[in-house]
């Protein structure tokens, strides 16, 4: 599996192009009217103590819903690893991309995910975009027992970089090892709610500072979001 990251490369987006890329992907007419009202032809105005500023358009700039850029390019790129036979499942969570590649052989992994960045690379440069190659990542899962070598990913000309397998890999709150036993995950949370537990008794006693209840409210609200959810405020 290899993980890389679109840097925040678009600090100037035409808006008025997103209703012809959502277009091309085929999206439904309901959908391309509402991120067309949504993004296009916005104003804003600024304020400070008794000053207002006049009303300047924002067509371009980068707001939420900018990642619906992407798609035409993600559309480009499962048809050309469809059409050159490349097994490669594409995942993507806002800026955060993934090949996963289901191989027997190691090598034929690297080749499958060495195929897939360089497509995707070459097509975001052609978009005027590109890849922060010092945040890709790789991480082999595998079933064998015993110990087995692990490759490295040689990127090529991208900058020479050369990924070393990771041991574990932290994504949207979880940590994974390469047997899926997730138990760094486990002691890692359980170590962050037992830390907050005991920073909690500076919150008070039997005699002074926080109510039986608020001391409740506070464990249901802190504590309990730590080991069941992951999840910390």
């Amino acid at each position: 599996m290899l993980a890389f990251n679109i840097a925040q490369f678009f600090p100037l987006l035409n808006y008025r192009l997103l209703p012809i890329i959502l277009n091309k992907v085929e999206f439904d007419p309901k959908i391309l009217s509402f991120f067309s009202n949504y993004l296009i032809g916005r104003k804003t105005q600024y304020l400070w103590n008794s000053f207002t500023s006049p009303f300047f358009c924002i067509d371009i700039g980068v707001r939420q819903g900018s990642t619906l850029y992407l798609f035409l390019v993600f559309h480009i790129f499962e048809k050309r690893t469809k059409n050159l036979k490349i097994p490669v499942l594409f995942l993507s969570f806002i800026d955060d991309k993934l090949f996963i590649s289901q191989e027997k052989s190691f090598k034929k992994t690297n080749s499958h995910l060495f195929c897939s960045y360089n497509i995707i690379s070459l097509l975001l440069e052609q978009f005027g975009l590109f890849i922060e190659h010092g945040k890709s990542e790789i991480l082999y899962f595998s079933r064998l027992h015993s110990f087995f070598n692990l490759l490295l990913l040689d990127l090529g000309n991208f900058r020479g970089s050369i990924l070393k397998p990771k041991d574990t890999w932290k994504y949207l709150g979880f940590i994974f090892n390469r047997k899926l036993s997730f138990w760094q995950h486990v002691k890692f949370y359980s170590n962050k709610a037992l830390l907050t537990v005991k920073c909690m008794k500076i919150l008070g006693n039997s005699t002074w500072g926080l109510f039986p209840h608020q001391k409740h409210l506070s464990y249901r609200t802190c504590i309990l979001l730590i080991t069941i959810y992951s999840f910390s405020l």
